[in-house]
């Protein structure tokens, strides 16, 4: 059957030909290649099997066997065993060749995937970002009234028993004007320069330590061939420091499930050719900050980067609020993904 259709070898794509029962009767090197499965093992299979019995993959394949119109069926997810599931389009098209009347076009969708993801992403964040600052001013102003009035109030009060209740007045009001400072920033103009990121990285380090001295280990696995990138190194550090902070806040609250707990890992690579909030880049650092702690609930972790969203008793939920903007500053990117046992915050950041 592969030499009649020898002409498909050669092509980039994923295709699979199919007979009147949707089963495989000839797959390309390309379809080899993205189905990680040799064509001997994929011949003879359900082809609707391989995506899980999807009902619009079946509609579209009942329709084409009737038709002559192309028919796409997109979000397949081709089921991987030990992997996660593989997102792909699929485009079934009527041939004129005995026994095998339909061709299956397959191409992998993650990107795309992701990209849209980032859109929605950012769309979301700044819409927070703006409505977090809105609220803030208006709470600015009335705290400044409040903590006034305490002082005045205090003047006028001539036992110590109750200048303590004014006190907490005045603290706490000093305590929401800086959560409302932190709102409202950043608001300094980025100081851009050529650095290195490993150098940021271990100045983190060294923070992030000095604070969590028992317990924590962090582990460094650097590139060390990476170029040097254009950026704040104030910025990028406060970024990173919220990241790996966050990290060693969740290796002290929970204990961790792997072995030798309580260690974070700071990873550097180089990326090729990836596209970043629009944007095509030839080169791009990675840096993963993986820890082995507990994890980030499951409730929150669509909502990790928004503001005032946070997993810790006490948290004010803006240190990865925050860590995004910078992020966001630099034309690059940030995601998480957890697991208990294994959380991975990886950022993005375009090379020069």
């Amino acid at each position: 059957m592969a030499a009649n259709f020898s002409g498909l070898e050669l092509l980039a794509t994923a295709v699979v030909v199919l007979d009147e029962r949707a089963g495989v009767r000839y797959a390309n090197p390309a379809a080899e290649n993205l189905l990680g499965t040799g064509a001997k093992s994929l011949i003879g299979q359900d082809f609707l099997a391989l995506f899980g019995g999807d009902a619009a993959l079946a509609k579209a394949l009942a329709e084409a066997l009737v038709s002559h119109w192309d028919y796409s069926a997109q979000m397949l997810h081709y089921t991987r065993p030990g992997r996660e599931p593989l997102p792909l389009s699929c485009v079934l098209t009527r041939i004129d060749a005995p026994g095998t009347p339909l061709l299956a076009e397959l191409r992998p969708i993650e990107q795309q995937l992701r990209i849209e993801r980032e859109e929605r992403l950012a769309g979301e964040q700044q819409a927070n970002r703006e409505l977090i600052r809105n609220l803030a001013h208006e709470i600015k102003n009335p705290l400044g009234g409040l903590r006034g009035s305490a002082q005045l109030l205090e003047h006028e009060l001539d036992r110590a028993e109750l200048r303590e209740y004014t006190q907490v007045i005045i603290k706490e009001a000093d305590r929401l004007q800086s959560l409302m400072d932190r709102l409202l920033t950043p608001h300094r103009t980025p100081r851009v320069a050529t650095l290195g990121i490993h150098e940021v990285l271990e100045r983190v380090r060294s923070l992030v330590l000095a604070e969590f001295a028992a317990g924590i280990a962090i582990d460094c696995d650097y590139d060390p061939s990476l170029p040097d990138l254009i950026g704040d190194k104030e910025q990028l550090i406060q970024a990173v420091l919220n990241v790996v902070r966050n990290a060693a806040q969740a290796l002290e609250r929970g204990r961790p499930t792997g072995p030798g707990g309580g260690r974070i890992t700071l990873r550097t690579r180089a990326v090729r050719q990836i596209t970043l909030l629009k944007q095509r880049h030839r080169l791009a650092l990675e840096l993963q900050v993986i820890d082995d702690g507990p994890g980030v609930p499951e409730d929150i972790r669509e909502r990790i980067f928004n503001p005032l969203v946070s997993g810790r008793d006490g948290g004010s939920g803006l240190g990865l609020s925050l860590a995004q903007t910078f992020v966001h500053y630099h034309r690059g990117t940030i995601e998480c993904d957890s697991r208990p046992g294994r959380t991975v915050f990886r950022i993005l950041l375009p090379l020069a």
